[in-house]
């Protein structure tokens, strides 16, 4: 089965770009993709800019409506996602505990749903 493992944090919360401690968590998120790369599982993955890079778009009583920055107010944004083809939710779990940030951030794990 897909799963995408969403990856949301807080980005005033963990170490910040430009820094030694950002530094050797990239480290870990390269060691971690690796790892997952290795087993074939992976399907795809990105990290996504700042929060404040994003755009929103709605359509309300017909009219195109846009935002910069998020739809929402919240803490937690997403940061990235990976797609990984698992057997089962428990191999998923084991996989977003190794996530480099999951220690001050929440991992999301989302079936991906199929349309056959």
């Amino acid at each position: 089965m897909k799963y995408a493992l969403l990856l949301y944090g807080d980005e005033a919360v963990g170490p910040q770009m430009g820094t030694p401690e950002m530094d050797a968590e990239m480290a870990q998120w390269f060691a971690f993709t690796e790892e997952l790369g290795a087993t074939g599982k992976m399907l795809g993955g990105e990290a996504l800019q700042p929060i404040a890079t994003a755009s929103t778009v709605r359509i309300r009583d017909g009219k195109t409506v846009t935002q910069d920055g998020p739809f929402a107010e919240t803490k937690e944004a997403l940061g990235g996602f990976y797609l990984i083809e698992a057997d089962n939710l428990d191999e998923m779990i084991a996989w977003a505990e190794k996530i480099p940030s999951v220690g001050y951030g929440t991992v999301e794990i989302r079936p991906i749903m199929s349309f056959d």
